[in-house]
């Protein structure tokens, strides 16, 4: 991996895992292959506006609900500072 690029790991449900690997299977190539072409594709044509990224957070089931969960373990202490990881 070269200095611009990065790594990101991205955890799928089991349908969209099978989905995956079912559609990499078909076009003979690596899942991990296919899952970053699909995810540069869908990067690339997102339409970047605050508008838009507010809908698409907005779509993602139980993100709301997780950052208030966040907050509050924050707001209670119970995180561990970046600088003891």
């Amino acid at each position: 991996m070269d200095a611009s690029s990065s790594r990101v790991n991205i955890v799928l449900d089991a349908e969209h895992s099978e989905k995956l690997r079912r559609l990499a299977e078909r076009t003979h190539v690596a899942p991990g292959t296919l899952a970053r072409a699909l995810l540069t594709t869908a990067i690339e044509e997102a339409d970047p506006s605050p508008r838009n990224v507010t809908a698409l957070l907005d779509g993602i089931e139980g993100a709301f609900e997780a950052v208030e969960i966040g907050l509050a373990e924050v707001t209670e202490g119970n995180v561990v500072p970046l600088e003891d990881l």
